[in-house]
């Protein structure tokens, strides 16, 4: 029964789609415009910065913060349930993001919310990819190159972190962390079409061209 109520809690904060809210303030649907994704790229493509910015803190809230009381929650009332709690609370969070109930099961490819979620279960992986992101997305200008790369490199951080013993991880976390690259990988699967066709957006050829 805990479980049970910790998936329906993480899926319900996940689900809630801040990137379409915001864009309702601005009496727009953000997914009639842009690539039609709800996430912080098309919000920033839209809305501009400063609303990009703010949708992808919250949706790093949404996952960060229900992962963390229900870690907190697990370890202070009931310790020997708190891995496999916050292990659950992880992909219940993410799959609100990419399957919202409030749109009929659709949402974002995951990122801004899965980093949220990744980081309350291992922080030093999740600042090492998102310098990762930020290096190659300064690199190239595509965010979803980017975001890809730097998914990927989150479960080899823990594995190599784990290892210097700076940190401490299990079997079934680091297998967690897999499937969630792999997932966010695919979300992208559209992106990495473009990106080997050439037809993907990319900021840096918008900079030259302004």
């Amino acid at each position: 029964m805990p479980y049970l109520v910790t998936i329906l809690i993480c899926y319900l904060c996940g689900s809630i789609p801040f990137g379409l809210i915001l864009s309702r303030i601005h009496g727009i649907d953000i997914r009639q415009h842009g690539s039609g994704n709800i996430g912080a790229t098309n919000v920033l493509r839209t809305l501009g910065k400063k609303w990009g910015y703010s949708c992808f803190i919250l949706d790093f809230l949404k996952g960060l913060i229900p992962v963390l009381m229900i870690h907190f929650y697990f370890t202070k009332n009931h310790p020997e349930l708190a891995n496999t709690a916050t292990i659950i609370a992880l992909p219940a969070t993410i799959s609100g993001h990419i399957f919202s109930i409030f749109l009929n099961f659709k949402g974002g490819k995951g990122v801004a919310t899965g980093a949220g979620a990744v980081m309350a279960l291992c922080p030093p992986a999740v600042i090492l990819a998102l310098t990762v992101w930020f290096l190659c997305f300064k690199a190239s200008g595509y965010v979803s190159l980017a975001s890809i790369i730097a998914a990927i490199t989150v479960p080899i951080f823990a594995i190599l972190l784990n290892k210097i013993n700076f940190i401490e991880t299990n079997p079934a976390q680091i297998s967690l962390l897999i499937i969630l690259a792999l997932l966010v990988t695919y979300m992208h699967k559209a992106n990495i079409k473009r990106l080997c066709n050439g037809t993907e957006s990319c900021f840096k050829k918008k900079e030259k061209k302004s």
